[in-house]
C-alpha cells in the first residue's frame, strides 16, 4: 500500500509541475520564480507523505475479520473384499467401496486415535443391516441399493465422525453363483416336468373317466373327432366297444357282440406259446380284444404303435385298480428284453430245453 501512495504522490507531482509551467511561459513569470517553483515542487510532496504516515500512526491494520473458516479436512480408506451376510446361510456377499468421512467435536472432546476404523465399522453396519435381509441371487440389484443408502454422511454410533461410502462394488464369489446357476436349473427342469406329469395324468383321467368310460361315450367322442360323420362312426362300433372293454377290464356288451364277430380281419386264435395253445380253449382276455382292435386299425404285429398305444391303455387301467389286466397287457404288447444264454453259443446237445 504505501508502494502505491508513493507512486501517486509522484504522478501529482508531475502532473502539478506541468500544469505550472504552462502557466509561467503562457505568462511570461520572471526568471527568478523558476527555482523557487523546483523546490516548491520537491518539498512540498515530501512534506504531506510525512504528515500522512505520523497520522497514521505505528500500529498495524488487522486482517483477522477478513479471514475464512477453517476449511473441514474430509479423508477417505478403501476396503476391499469384506465378506457381508445375505439371507441365505452359508452364501455372503463380497463388498468393496471407498469410505470417506470426516471428524466433528464430540461432547466429551476425547480424542480419535483411528478415526479410520471408526468409518469403517459404521459404513459395514449400515451394509449389512442391508444385505442380510437380501437373496444372494440379486447380487446386481442389492449393489444399487447400498449405492443410496450409503451415499449420504451419517454419524457413527459413537457421534465423534460423519461417514458414508462410494464406488460400492458387491458380488457374490464364483462357485457360490455357479451353485445358484445349478439350483435354478433344477428348479426349471421340476418346474416343467411337474407341468408335462400334471399333462399326462389330465389326459389319463380324460380318456378314462370320459372318453372310454362307456361304449356309448367312446362313440359320441369318436363322432366329434370326425367331423360328425356317422357312417365311419357305425362302421367303427365293434373297435370302440374292444377299445372300451379292455379300458375298463369288462367283457363286451351283448348287444355288440354280433358286430364284433362280423368284424372283418379279426383274429380269432392270437398267437401264444405252444404249451398255452395246446390246452383247453380259454375265455378271451382284455388283451385278446385290444389285440383284435389293433389288427382293425391296421396296426400289425412289429408296428410300434401297437406297443405305444397298450403302455398308454395299461397306465389308465392302473388308475382303475385293474393292475393285474395292466401287466397283463404290457407282458403281451411290451415284454421285456430276451437275452441269448451262454453268450449267443449254441446249446449242447445233450441238454434238456425242458420241452
Amino acid at each position: 500500500m504505501t508502494t502505491a501512495r508513493k507512486t501517486t504522490t509522484v504522478f501529482l507531482t508531475v502532473l502539478c509541475g506541468l500544469l505550472l509551467a504552462i502557466v509561467g511561459l503562457t505568462q511570461r513569470w520572471p526568471t527568478w520564480t523558476w527555482p523557487t517553483l523546483a523546490v516548491l515542487l520537491l518539498v512540498a510532496p515530501a512534506a504531506a507523505f510525512r504528515i500522512a504516515l505520523l497520522r497514521r500512526g505505528s500500529v498495524p491494520v488487522s486482517f483477522e475479520e477478513q479471514l475464512t473458516a477453517t476449511p473441514v479436512e474430509r479423508t477417505e480408506y478403501h476396503v476391499s473384499r469384506v465378506a457381508l451376510p445375505s439371507y441365505w446361510e452359508d452364501y455372503n456377499f463380497v463388498f468393496s467401496a471407498t469410505v470417506r468421512w470426516y471428524l466433528v467435536e464430540s461432547p466429551g472432546n476425547t480424542p480419535v486415535l483411528n478415526p479410520a476404523g471408526l468409518a469403517v465399522e459404521a459404513v459395514l453396519n449400515r451394509a449389512r443391516a442391508v444385505t442380510e435381509r437380501r437373496e444372494p441371487g440379486r447380487a446386481s440389484l442389492v449393489q444399487h441399493e447400498l449405492s443410496g443408502v450409503l451415499s449420504r454422511m451419517c454419524p457413527d454410533p459413537t457421534g465423534h465422525l460423519q461417514a458414508m461410502a462410494e464406488d460400492i462394488s458387491l458380488a457374490l464369489l464364483e462357485q457360490d453363483q455357479e451353485r445358484l446357476n445349478r439350483l435354478a436349473d433344477v428348479r426349471k427342469d421340476k418346474a416343467v416336468w411337474e407341468h408335462q406329469r400334471k399333462y399326462e395324468q389330465s389326459k389319463r383321467q380324460y380318456l378314462g373317466e370320459d372318453v372310454l368310460k362307456d361304449t356309448g361315450s367312446a362313440v359320441v367322442w369318436w363322432l366329434a373327432k370326425n367331423d360328425e360323420h356317422v357312417e365311419k362312426t357305425v362302421a367303427d362300433l365293434a373297435l370302440l366297444a374292444q377299445l372300451t372293454s379292455a379300458a375298463n377290464d369288462t367283457d363286451i356288451p351283448e348287444r355288440l357282440q354280433d358286430l364284433v364277430s362280423k368284424q372283418p380281419g379279426e383274429r380269432i386264435a392270437p398267437e401264444f406259446p405252444e404249451e398255452v395253445s395246446a390246452s383247453a380253449p380259454r375265455e378271451r382276455t382284455a388283451a385278446d380284444h385290444l389285440s383284435g382292435f389293433f389288427d382293425a386299425m391296421g396296426f400289425t404285429e412289429g408296428d410300434v404303435r401297437r406297443t405305444m398305444m397298450a403302455k398308454q391303455i395299461s397306465h389308465i387301467i392302473t388308475e382303475q385298480n385293474r393292475h393285474e389286466t395292466a401287466e397283463d397287457l404290457l407282458r403281451r404288447f411290451d415284454p421285456p428284453a430276451t437275452f441269448t444264454p451262454n453268450n449267443g453259443e449254441e446249446p449242447n446237445p445233450g441238454d434238456d430245453d425242458g420241452r
